[in-house]
């Protein structure tokens, strides 16, 4: 008894020996209460721009390879897939090695400085100027996935009669002269277009719209004209030979555009939702402007004319979709969905030029309708400004239906178009000039598959 009377009291002595807790302050909580805050919140943005990122990755591979291989003849399937693919690989090496610094480093209205070449500097730490809460290597990748799909966009235009090594030489000069620049001056800081970072002449763009869809469809339409017509187009007939690739591609791409969209808010907000909302609502509204359209114009509502009408309706809404409410986005989308019609079935027979896959039709003239839309559209409810690296909001001064902002809205799509066509004039002449662009007619006969890569997407003799 007395040796555990001795134990009991030597634990009360250390007990009254040890430090006592002391009870935080108010304000140390509250700062323990931010702190843990803000770590949720970055965790929820990055994990929401890790999605957006596999999504928009989604929407070249498999989604744009479906697409585009479902609608051209079978003897090209896999050498059009195969340009989407490889794009998947090249273009990621180039961002990697000076894209990225070119796009998002600081430097000329122009074009970035080359601070951010090999990606140095590019890690888990935030930017602020482009996204506070996720890594800038998260911040990175998302923008890479738009640098992929975006000159993939333009081989439709010369599908079926392009050189594979020709593809590869203008897709790298492309990327580098044309996308990186003009990624600079819409969403780099102190880029001439940028609307929140110091640009000079602020033009509103979301997600893309100039950037990714007035470049890669102009630019393909200056390809389809500078290539010159398939063999036997218009006369023999080339139909798509699988509807139903194209139509689980189209599927893929219409999902894949709420990483694409959504996704450009840089983190799980409200004006998330806002741009997923108007997405979605947009590529229903330019399905159906389509269908009926061509229900009205042939008389039957076809599965190409479907699908083709919502993705026009998701190019249209790309540029607007964080700037605008959801019947708004509706309209845009109907807009789209019965003016792409007319550029793909009456100018395109009008003038004779023969853009494979329509990627002009939908990609240039739905960017197009929707970056001058987004001036009208765009509205301060949804969208007021960007936060600065204290969370506040540096407001944008955006009025609704401002007339000046339709004026600079017209200004960027001018830059786009111009910078499109004369980068991709001198680029396929650069091109054509060293590797050539065309292959021969008997291997455009033979079909890309085998006379580019030696192999049968089907067998041509079954």
């Amino acid at each position: 008894m007395s040796s555990l009377f001795l134990l009991c009291l030597s634990a009360a002595a250390v007990f009254a020996q040890a430090p006592q807790a002391v009870p935080l302050t108010i304000d140390q909580k509250l700062a323990a209460l931010d702190a843990a805050t803000k770590a949720a919140q970055s965790a929820g943005d990055n994990a929401w721009m890790l999605v957006s990122s596999a999504l928009v990755l989604m929407m070249t591979g498999p989604g744009l390879a479906l697409f585009y291989g479902g609608l051209v003849r079978r003897k090209n399937v896999l050498g059009t897939m195969m340009q989407s693919f490889i794009l998947m690989a090249v273009v990621t090496v180039l961002w990697a090695l000076f894209g990225y610094s070119i796009a998002f480093g600081e430097g000329s209205p122009y074009f970035g400085d080359l601070r951010y070449v090999f990606l140095e500097g590019v890690g888990s730490a935030p930017n602020a100027d482009y996204a506070g809460t996720i890594p800038q290597a998260t911040f990175m990748v998302y923008q890479l996935m738009f640098a992929i799909i975006t000159p993939a966009l333009i081989s439709g235009a010369f599908a079926e009669r392009m050189k594979f090594s020709a593809m590869l030489l203008f897709t790298v000069l492309w990327t580098t002269i044309v996308y990186f620049p003009m990624a600079h001056m819409v969403w780099g800081k102190g880029g001439l277009l940028n609307a929140f970072l110091g640009g000079r002449i602020p033009c509103l763009d979301f997600a893309g719209g100039t950037v990714v869809h007035i470049t890669s469809g102009v630019s393909a339409l200056v390809c389809a004209i500078y290539m010159g017509k398939r063999e036997g187009y218009p006369h023999e007939a080339m139909k798509p030979h699988s509807m139903v690739l194209s139509f689980i591609g189209a599927c893929m791409l219409w999902v894949g555009w709420f990483g694409f969209n959504a996704g450009s808010a840089l983190g799980a907000s409200g004006l998330a939702t806002s741009a997923f909302i108007a997405t979605h609502f947009a590529a229903a509204a330019a399905t159906i402007g389509w269908v009926v359209a061509e229900w009205i114009g042939h008389g039957k509502p076809s599965v190409l004319g479907g699908i083709s009408g919502a993705v026009a309706g998701l190019v249209a809404i790309t540029p607007a979709s964080g700037f605008v409410k959801p019947f708004p986005a509706f309209a845009i989308g109907l807009a789209a969905g019965v003016l792409c019609y007319l550029m793909v079935t009456k100018v395109k027979a009008r003038f004779g030029y023969d853009d494979t896959l329509d990627a002009f039709g939908v990609h240039g003239a739905g960017g197009t309708l929707g970056a001058i839309l987004t001036g009208i559209f765009a509205t301060s409810a949804i969208n007021d400004g960007l936060k600065d690296a204290a969370g506040k909001v540096q407001p944008l001064g955006l009025v609704d239906g401002n007339g000046q902002q339709v004026i600079n809205q017209l200004i960027g799509t001018g830059i786009s178009w111009a910078i499109a066509i004369v980068g991709s004039l001198v680029i396929l002449k650069v091109v054509d000039m060293t590797v050539g662009l065309r292959v021969d007619k008997d291997q455009e006969t033979v079909g890309l598959d085998l006379s580019m890569h030696g192999e049968e997407g089907y067998n041509l003799d079954s």
